[in-house]
């Protein structure tokens, strides 16, 4: 069982965090284009809840109309580019073995662990079928299918629920500081992952658990 203070669970975002960056890929993206660094970031964040990407991961919008509407949001912010592009090159993302690694060594070591993740159905992916990764965890929380998404913190309290803990007794790793600080409003132990050994490093002190 733990035994580091009163940490019992360990969440992961997917994306940037057990699979590589998809920044890193929308980033190469815009570079190939000539598109101002960071421009889709902004233009996600500035549309806010009511834009593409946002329902998308809400799961209120099939791929064929986030992929109209997206596009039709950057023509508007002064750039334009295939969105089916994007997400294919998003979708290609492998795991980090080093991360894998850590997920079984927090099991075997008595943690819950959980996945917490904002995604999208593809067109043809079946509803009901679990997450590609989801033996790897004893929950895998999913904002397509659940109908929020990261920052709102009901899929928190939702992930913490799944994992029979508090949110005081979970860790929580993702890649973006909007997402880690209302993890962290609700008391949770949250990691900054830029890059897996870092990240992992700093997990381990927190649990207790050697993830080298």
């Amino acid at each position: 069982m733990p035994t580091s203070g009163a940490l019992r669970a360990v969440i992961f975002d997917l994306g940037g965090v057990v699979i590589d960056s998809p920044l890193h890929v929308i980033a190469a993206y815009e570079r190939e284009l000539g598109i101002p660094a960071g421009f889709v970031n902004r233009l996600v964040v500035g549309a806010g809840p009511d834009g593409a990407w946002s329902r998308m991961e809400r799961g209120e919008i099939d791929m064929g109309r986030f992929e109209r509407d997206f596009e039709a949001e950057c023509q508007a912010g002064g750039h334009g580019l295939s969105a089916a592009t994007l997400m294919s090159r998003i979708g290609e993302c492998q795991p980090r073995p080093a991360m894998l690694r850590a997920i079984s060594r927090l099991r075997e070591g008595g943690f819950r662990v959980g996945a917490l993740t904002n995604n999208w159905a593809t067109e043809d992916a079946d509803p009901a079928a679990p997450h590609e990764l989801s033996d790897l965890f004893h929950a895998v929380i999913e904002s397509a299918k659940v109908g929020l998404r990261k920052p709102d913190p009901r899929i928190y309290h939702l992930a913490c629920e799944e994992l029979s803990v508090e949110p005081h007794q979970a860790a929580f790793l993702d890649d973006i500081g909007s997402n880690l600080k209302a993890a962290r409003a609700l008391g949770m132990h949250t990691i900054k992952v830029d890059a897996p050994e870092p990240a992992l490093r700093e997990l381990a002190k927190a649990t207790g658990i050697d993830l080298g």
